[in-house]
């Protein structure tokens, strides 16, 4: 098996007294906890850190250590001296977690609980951290915007034991969601992300609110565009339509002459902002009818023949 140097995984010198190793371990820890960092092998070293730790704080196990040092160096292949027993194994080494083979080896495998020793309270030996911020998105249809919503979500945290192992924690929220809402703000739950370690508070939940892309409106700022096709006659003569908005349909009308491209404006037919409403932007488009009969061609050409019309003259006066 590899003889583990606890020393140099600490940073600390052979003489260390147990407040430079507890420094040394808090400093470690905090760089490699889980919830913390974001190094790809921090679950390693924090274990490692954490083992080593377990050692070198507790005066039995140390001069143990230190004599079984003699007889070994990091990295090497080791075994113990003929002979050899433990002498500190016993009832604080029944726990499952998974320690080196060298630890459980000499020392019978588990961690004392330092905490249930000293009292649950007690920051001698562990350090105090915030939870993580989580961030997850949350799906919300235009229609769902003009009033406040009642919104169900379901995520995953991240739940770390004193060895940094971790195991995903489902979670279930009833959230509000406030009228007005746009497309990548977010809403605060506070409290409601990663569990902190140690006595350290949880992290806050991050709501970001995506919009559902409506099959219909476009989505400007707090204005809404709907693109509304007229047939040629209806942009010729006038018309009345029916347009739909977010609340239900209302009537357009068209005036003769109208373009594509026209917008004609539906005051507070808009997303919600504050105390107000935008609006809806009616967009005309003239759509020819898919198939054209005979007697219809014939009145084409007919209108073709009496109109003295150029769609394109301003091209020629900007030439």
């Amino acid at each position: 098996m590899e003889f583990k140097d606890y020393y140099r995984i600490l940073g600390v010198g052979e003489d260390a007294d147990r407040k430079a190793v507890k420094t040394a371990y808090r400093r470690l820890a905090r760089k490699y906890h889980p919830d913390v960092s974001d190094d790809k092998d921090a679950e390693a070293r924090f274990k490692e850190v954490s083992e080593a730790y377990e050692v070198l704080s507790d005066e039995k196990k140390r001069a143990e250590y230190d004599e079984l040092r003699k007889y070994g160096r990091g990295g090497e292949s080791f075994e113990p001296p003929p002979g050899w027993q433990r002498r500190s194994a016993g009832g604080d080494a029944g726990t499952d977690q998974d320690f080196s083979e060298f630890f459980s080896s000499m020392f019978g495998g588990g961690f004392r609980d330092a905490r249930a020793e000293r009292g649950p309270h007690s920051s001698e030996d562990f350090f105090s951290t915030r939870g993580r911020d989580v961030e997850v998105e949350m799906p919300v249809f235009l229609e769902e915007t003009l009033e406040a919503q009642k919104k169900t979500i379901e995520y995953q945290l991240p739940r770390y034991d004193q060895s940094g192992r971790s195991t995903p924690q489902h979670k279930t929220l009833r959230v509000n969601i406030p009228a007005g809402v746009r497309d990548g703000s977010r809403i605060r739950l506070r409290g409601q992300g990663a569990p902190g370690f140690g006595d350290g508070a949880a992290g806050d939940l991050y709501l970001r609110i995506r919009l559902v892309p409506h099959p219909l409106f476009d989505v400007l700022g707090h204005d809404l565009n709907i693109t509304v096709p007229i047939a040629p006659w209806e942009a010729a003569l006038g018309a009345k339509v029916t347009v739909p908005t977010l609340e239900g349909k209302v009537q357009l009308t068209i005036e003769p002459g109208s373009q594509t491209g026209q917008r004609l404006r539906l005051r507070g037919k808009g997303l919600k902002h504050r105390d107000r409403r935008g609006d809806l932007y009616a967009v005309l488009k003239v759509v020819m009818p898919e198939k054209m009969d005979a007697e219809t061609r014939s009145h084409w050409e007919a209108l073709a023949e009496k109109q003295a019309f150029n769609p394109r003259s301003e091209w020629e006066n900007a030439s």
